[in-house]
């Protein structure tokens, strides 16, 4: 009885044995597997990031240089403006001196030939009457005969 007792526990031991060795064997090369799996996933990823970056560098690029592109040509525009608006302002500014100058000439002139004009008729005026009070004063009315002195 021995021997079957013992054939017994070897056969037992070697089929309960069996699927451990089996499954170790399994996890061993699953873990294997997963080390693999997890490298590659990591060069992966590590070559994404790259591709993403240098994409991202360029893309940057690009706006950097279509940024200026456009700052430039706005900063011309702006320019061109402002001088544009400088010489107008100066050309009108220029016109309404002259024409300030011509009308303020003018107007002296005409202001002068009024007050001369007016000068005369005061003169005239206070000549005659002058002469009239001095004649009625002395008794003798103005006439042809008795002209004013």
């Amino acid at each position: 009885m021995k021997l079957k007792s013992l054939l017994l526990a070897s056969a037992l031991g070697a089929f309960a044995l069996g699927p451990v060795v089996v499954h170790a064997q399994t996890v061993g090369q699953d873990m294997k597997n997963a080390g693999h799996d997890t490298a590659d996933a990591g060069k992966k990823v590590g070559r994404d990031t790259a591709q993403g970056t240098k994409t991202a560098a360029h893309d940057t690029a690009h706006g950097t240089r279509v940024a200026a592109h456009k700052t430039a040509e706005g900063t011309r525009t702006a320019t061109h403006s402002t001088e544009h608006g400088a010489k107008v302002a100066t050309h009108k500014t220029a016109e309404g001196a002259r024409t300030a100058g011509h009308e303020t000439a003018h107007g002296a002139t005409v202001a002068t030939h009024k007050t001369e004009d007016a000068g005369r008729a005061v003169g005239h005026d206070t000549v005659h009457g002058t002469k009239k009070a001095t004649h009625e004063i002395n008794g003798r009315p103005e006439s042809e005969s008795n002209p004013p002195r």
